[in-house]
């Protein structure tokens, strides 16, 4: 039967499956404040928020979307409209709107919430450098909405992702800032490692400056195909820099991670029975099994 390679993945695939069909994702015990960053751009920092965020969502988590990249891609992908003057995460950072103001639910996944980007974000970052406190405008915000859902007897949210653009800028700072977490995404691809050590670098000097929590819980290999000797070599290469970080399951090319956004979904709502929503499916688990055991 497992003669060809397709017969063998697809095998393994349902082994998989079946793997996780006899797991129940378990809840942290405090809200779960991941940032994703990579100061690259295309390694997948938006794909992995979107699907991530969507795979603890169905998992029965209560999931939070922070979309700060201008872009806002983020926000497409997650179906939730952002034209340019939507209440959106620009008047909470710039204007000090309260957050509960600019959340709106995904139309798909139950519990799963996002704070939309809008393109107004573009010049946030000119904008935060005059303001008071300015690393610090997130995590502010951030406080007052669990006082608000805690006043309201609101169940907690159980993870917040935040998408960050590809820049170190003080988008980006007053997410690390916010975080207990960051989890880098990182291309299988040669120069993956190139500007990674700035990233850990600038991530240590936030830790030492203004916020002692944060610290690089998670590195996920995205794009990864196995057929190639380079994808391999790079990913034995990241698990030698990084042995208790990186998570065993990788995301692999899949023509439907790619394809899912231009519908305005994941994956997991495109095509849930792909490998790419299994392997993001299994990303999350593992994300979640470690934070337990820590």
């Amino acid at each position: 039967m497992a003669s060809t390679p397709l017969a063998r993945q697809l095998e393994s695939e349902n082994r998989r499956r079946e793997r996780l069909k006899t797991k129940r994702m378990p809840k942290p015990d405090k809200t779960r404040i991941i940032t994703i960053s990579n100061q690259k751009g295309g390694v997948g920092k938006t794909t992995t928020t979107v699907n991530l965020s969507t795979a603890m969502a169905r998992a029965g988590m209560n999931v939070l979307v922070i979309d700060i990249d201008p872009q806002g891609n983020a926000s497409t992908a997650l179906n939730i409209p952002h034209p340019q003057g939507t209440p959106s995460i620009y008047n909470v950072l710039i204007e000090d709107w309260e957050l509960k103001d600019v959340i709106y639910e995904n139309p798909e996944t139950d519990n799963l919430y996002v704070a939309p980007s809008t393109i107004d974000l573009a010049g946030a970052e000119i904008e935060l450098v005059s303001l008071v406190a300015r690393e610090q405008r997130l995590t502010r915000a951030l406080k007052r909405y669990f006082e608000y859902r805690d006043a309201n007897n609101m169940s907690r949210i159980d993870y917040i992702f935040i998408d960050c653009p590809p820049s170190l800028g003080l988008l980006t700072v007053n997410a690390f800032v916010a975080a207990n977490e960051v989890l880098i995404p990182i291309q299988t691809e040669y120069y993956a490692l190139e500007g990674l050590s700035q990233l850990v670098k600038n991530i240590d000097m936030i830790q030492q400056h203004l916020n002692s929590e944060l610290h690089v819980s998670t590195i996920l290999l995205t794009m990864f195909d196995s057929r190639t000797n380079l994808a391999v070599q790079v990913a034995e290469e990241v698990r030698d820099f990084f042995p208790d970080q990186v998570l065993q399951s990788v995301i692999p090319r899949n023509v439907r991670i790619s394809e899912a956004p231009s519908y305005q979904q994941s994956v997991l709502t495109y095509d849930p029975t792909s490998t790419g929503a299994l392997s993001y499916r299994e990303a999350a688990m593992e994300i979640a099994e470690r934070g337990a055991s820590t």
